[in-house]
C-alpha cells in the first residue's frame, strides 16, 4: 500500500514538474494564432514552433525562467543568425500581426523588424500589455494609426515604428510614456502637429521623426527633455521659427531640421551650444548669421544652405574651435569670407550661389 501511494505521489510530482517547466497552453495557443497570420516562405523560421513547450527552442521566443510565460518575441528579417547565412538572403514575410499577441500578457519585448512585407495595422490591444518595454516594428508595410492610448505602456523604453506606412496624428497620449528613451517614427506618412505636451518625455534621449507630413510649429516644450541628445525633425512640413531654448539644452548634440518650411531668424543660442551636428538647410530662415562664435563653437557639420540668410559671414566664425563641414551656399550673403585655419579644407561649393561673397576659396575680393 505504501509503495502504491509513493508511486502515485511520484507520478503526480513529475507531471506537475512538467507543467511548471513548460509554457502555459494559453501562451502556446496565442503564439500559434500569431504565426497563423504570417507567411514566411524562404527561411522556415517557424519550423521550430512544434511540440507542447513554446519555451523550448521555438525560434525567436524567450520565456521568463521562473514563470515560464512568454517574455520576448524577437524576429528580425535581417540577422547574422545561421538560418539567414545558410539561405544567403534576408528575410521576407507577409501577413499581419494578429491581436492574439495581446494574450501574451507578460510580454516584455516585441521585435518584428525588417520583414518588408508585413502589412495590416498595429493591434490596438498592444496598449494593454503592462510589462512591455520594447516595441520594434521597423521596416514593414504596417499602415493605420499609432494606437491612441499607447501612453498606457508606462514601462516602454523603445518605440520604433520607422519605415512603415503609418498615417494619422501622433497620439497625445504618447507623451505619457514616462520611461521612453528611444522614439523612431521616421519615414511614414504621419501628419498633424507635434504634441504640445511632448516635453513630458523627460527620459527620452533620441527623437527621430524625419520623413513624415508633420506640420505646424516646433513646440517650445521639447527643450524640457533634458536628456535629449538627438533630435531629427527633417523632411516634414514644419513652420514658424526655431525656439531659442533648443540651443540651451544640456546634451543636445544633433539637430536636424532640414527640408521644412521654417522661417524667422537663426537663434544665436545654437551657435555656442552643445550641438555639433546642425542641419537647417532647405528652409526659409532669414536675417543675419549671429556674430557670437567663440571657443565653445564646435561643429562636425553646420549646414545652413538653401535659406534666406543675408549680410556678411560673421568675423567671429574664425574663433570657433572647429567646423568640419560648413555649407552656406544658396543664400544672400555678401562680403569677404573670414580667414580661419579650419577653413583651408573647405571648397568653393560651401559658399557658392550667394549675392556677393568673395575671398578664398572663391575669387579674390576687389
Amino acid at each position: 500500500m505504501a509503495t502504491h501511494v509513493w508511486l502515485i505521489a511520484t507520478v503526480l510530482s513529475f507531471t506537475i514538474g512538467l507543467t511548471v517547466n513548460a509554457c502555459p497552453p494559453s501562451d502556446r495557443a496565442a503564439l500559434l494564432a500569431f504565426k497563423a497570420s504570417l507567411h514566411e516562405p524562404y527561411l522556415g523560421i517557424f519550423n521550430s514552433w512544434t511540440g507542447t513547450d513554446c519555451c523550448n527552442k521555438w525560434y525567436g521566443v524567450t520565456c521568463d525562467t521562473f514563470t515560464k510565460r512568454v517574455a520576448d518575441i524577437n524576429l528580425r528579417g535581417e540577422s547574422e543568425d545561421p538560418i539567414f547565412q545558410k539561405a544567403h538572403r534576408t528575410g521576407y514575410m507577409t501577413g499581419s500581426i494578429s491581436p492574439a499577441i495581446c494574450k501574451l500578457e507578460r510580454l516584455s519585448s516585441v521585435i518584428i523588424a525588417d520583414w518588408k512585407g508585413i502589412s495590416g495595422t498595429i493591434p490596438a490591444c498592444i496598449s494593454s500589455l503592462p510589462f512591455l518595454r520594447i516595441l520594434d516594428l521597423i521596416g514593414n508595410q504596417i499602415s493605420g494609426e499609432i494606437p491612441f492610448d499607447i501612453g498606457k505602456l508606462s514601462r516602454l523604453t523603445v518605440l520604433n515604428l520607422a519605415d512603415n506606412k503609418l498615417t494619422g496624428r501622433i497620439p497625445r497620449s504618447l507623451a505619457d510614456l514616462s520611461s521612453l528613451k528611444h522614439l523612431d517614427l521616421r519615414n511614414n506618412m504621419i501628419s498633424g502637429t507635434l504634441p504640445r505636451n511632448i516635453g513630458k518625455l523627460r527620459m527620452m534621449s533620441r527623437a527621430l521623426l524625419s520623413g513624415n507630413r508633420i506640420y505646424g510649429p516646433i513646440p517650445e516644450t521639447i527643450s524640457y527633455i533634458y536628456r535629449l541628445s538627438d533630435l531629427d525633425l527633417s523632411l516634414n512640413r514644419l513652420s514658424g521659427s526655431i525656439p531659442e531654448s533648443l540651443g540651451k539644452m544640456a546634451v543636445l548634440g544633433t539637430l536636424n531640421l532640414d527640408g521644412n518650411m521654417i522661417s524667422g531668424p537663426l537663434p544665436a543660442t545654437l551657435i555656442n551650444s552643445r550641438i555639433s551636428i546642425l542641419n537647417l538647410s532647405k528652409n526659409a530662415i532669414e536675417g543675419n548669421i549671429p556674430d557670437v562664435f567663440d571657443q565653445r563653437s564646435y561643429f562636425m557639420v553646420m549646414d545652413l544652405s538653401y535659406n534666406k540668410l543675408k549680410g556678411s559671414i560673421p568675423k567671429s566664425i574664425s574663433s570657433a574651435s572647429y567646423i568640419g563641414h560648413l555649407d552656406l551656399s544658396h543664400n544672400h550673403l555678401c562680403g569677404a569670407i573670414p580667414a580661419a585655419t579650419w577653413f583651408d579644407h573647405l571648397e568653393a561649393s560651401s559658399f557658392m550661389y550667394n549675392d556677393c561673397l568673395c575671398g578664398k576659396p572663391l575669387k579674390a575680393c576687389s
